[in-house]
């Protein structure tokens, strides 16, 4: 084994040496550098704010140092690292949970009363909290207490075994912790992605995916799904037990999937505009041909700020009439308030991707993913550190997660405009601010009824900021509960994670949210309710498919 794992380490090495294992995302240092010492300059200048955070953390100290000689246990907190009771029963793994959270707090406390514009303060917060996450006691062998005990179990066969996966996954070019999910636990088209159907149409950008229906009858008005470009389609049609995609068939939906190609060089030149009318204009006109009606949309993430654009885009050509609503999920269309995310909305990084985006004609699907592991990195990167290389676990079947590491390219120029025109300038929440095909676009001009669904622990479309736009395209407003993708996976079945309506929408999203009325289960029903108050109640012999051009999930979904 010894001999093996020296094998290992010298592939990676030589893979690293010849600039085969790309290691981050490309930045501009001198930002981080400038956005630091604002921050340090912005302290300086503040000495009595500075003075109150000292005394504050001289009296948590003590009190912790008090309660700890005490035998004092404290509640314990909610934080998946430190689920094993050792960390709460044994004084010895308590003390060390409890300073790492204290010493925490205090420094993002520090951290808060500094002074830089919004993208250098949270340039500061993502630097911090790395370096905290990356501290945790329950990322090392010696203070982990599960570590500890499987290392006694293992005769620390354990440590070596987690040892050789490292430098698997190093010398695999792809760089450390890739197996967050068993890849071998799912096969597209079988167990995921697996819901019956056909690809009906495709162009250079898009697959066109019809499913097959489930019932004699369906709703008249079709269903049409946009995704964003980040991962493929298929969060909405996981396992059976868990597909969005199933449950509106068996509901009595026709139901029709944009499925994005994975982007190479030849797509380079593709921004925006492109995707909106090559894409979502085009699906849209698909979708109307084969059915004679005008469908309801329903999009995630970026995939809702394409619909939001291509509404207002129909609407301003006078052709508003072709959607008979859209339902936005965790879409921002307003990105004033972008929280941790303004790190990278910043002018040097910015300059920084498209010049090395000029090289290749697009965003890598691993790069983007290291982006987002980075955003929750004790959930996508220190867990696998643990797990993978320290209690040599093996992977978790998710589909979730299977899903989160099918990712796909971007082309350069799209990325370009979106985060210039969109992110850094934020030209849709100007009435002319961004144009599409020549044609400025309003939001705020939108006819079709709209329905905006905000998740409540989202870390990537804040559900504030998600509100604000709902208020500013003047659409219904529901907020569900769970973060960015698990709650959009909510299965009546299942019952979890609850939803909030509140017919009235104040200024400030935090007065909607103490007015609002929480309700258990799923918002899935509430909305297909939604979707019939805004249709035209009549019902349709089921749309069989009879010109399909290859089975779903098509090859836009399968191919690398």
């Amino acid at each position: 084994m010894i001999t093996d794992m020296t094998r290992r380490f010298h592939e990676a090495a030589a893979k690293m040496m010849r600039g085969e294992v790309r290691t981050t995302m490309p930045f501009d240092p001198f930002a981080i550098v400038e956005a630091t010492s604002d921050f340090a300059m912005g302290l300086a200048m503040r000495p009595s704010d500075l003075m109150q955070v000292q005394v504050a953390a001289v009296q948590q100290w003590g009190s912790f140092w008090a309660g700890a000689l005490a035998g004092k246990t404290g509640e314990k907190p909610r934080d998946r690292r430190f689920a094993s009771p050792e960390w709460q029963d044994d004084a010895y793994y308590r003390g060390l949970r409890d300073a790492y959270l204290l010493a925490s707090e205090q420094l993002r406390d520090m951290v808060a009363i500094g002074d830089g514009s919004e993208s250098g303060r949270a340039m500061v917060r993502f630097l911090l909290d790395q370096y905290l996450n990356a501290v945790s006691p329950a990322n090392y062998a010696l203070t982990n207490p599960d570590v500890v005990k499987r290392t006694k179990e293992t005769n620390g066969a354990n440590l070596v075994q987690g040892f050789a996966h490292f430098l698997e996954d190093l010398s695999s070019g792809k760089g450390i912790v890739q197996r967050r999910s068993d890849p071998s636990a799912f096969e597209k088209g079988k167990t995921i992605a697996a819901t019956p159907g056909e690809v009906v149409y495709q162009n250079d950008l898009f697959q066109l995916i019809q499913y097959t229906p489930a019932t004699a009858t369906v709703a008249a008005e079709p269903l049409l799904y946009v995704p964003p470009l980040v991962n493929r389609y298929y969060m909405i049609d996981l396992v059976p037990r868990q597909s969005l995609v199933k449950w509106l068939v068996d509901e009595s939906r026709t139901v029709f999937v944009v499925s994005w190609v994975n982007a190479t060089e030849q797509h380079k030149a593709k921004a925006v505009e492109h995707y909106v009318l090559e894409g979502v204009v085009a699906a849209i006109e698909q979708v109307r041909a084969r059915t004679g009606a005008a469908p309801d949309l329903f999009a995630f993430c970026l995939g809702g700020t394409l619909v939001a654009i291509a509404l207002a885009w129909l609407g301003a050509s006078k052709r508003g009439d072709e959607v008979n609503s859209a339902t936005l999920i965790g879409s921002l269309v307003d990105f004033a308030d972008m929280r941790d995310w303004s790190a990278f909305v910043h002018e040097g990084h910015l300059a920084a991707l498209e010049d090395h985006l000029e090289g290749q004609g697009y965003i890598d699907s691993l790069e983007l993913q290291r982006l987002f592991a980075a955003m929750r990195a004790n959930d996508l990167i220190w867990s696998s550190v643990v797990n993978h290389y320290l209690l040599d676990k093996p992977a978790p079947a998710s589909d979730l997660l299977y899903w989160f590491e099918d990712g796909a390219r971007i082309p350069a120029a799209f990325l370009k405009s979106y985060n210039r025109d969109l992110l850094l300038n934020n030209r849709l929440a100007d009435p002319a601010g961004f144009e599409v095909g020549g044609i400025a676009v309003d939001l705020a001009a939108i006819a079709a009824p709209m329905l905006v669904i905000a998740l409540k622990d989202d870390h990537v479309s804040a559900w504030e900021a998600v509100y604000r736009g709902a208020r500013g395209m003047g659409a219904d407003f529901i907020l569900g509960g769970s973060g960015h993708n698990a709650g959009v996976i909510n299965p009546p079945a299942a019952g979890k994670h609850g939803y909030w309506t509140n017919p009235d929408q104040p200024e400030a999203a935090a007065d909607w949210l103490a007015a609002a009325t929480r309700h258990e289960g799923s918002w899935w029903p509430h909305w297909t309710a939604w979707l019939d108050t805004h249709g035209s109640g009549k019902r349709h012999d089921a749309r069989t498919i009879t010109d399909g051009i290859e089975p779903a999930p098509g090859r836009y979904a399968t191919a690398p």
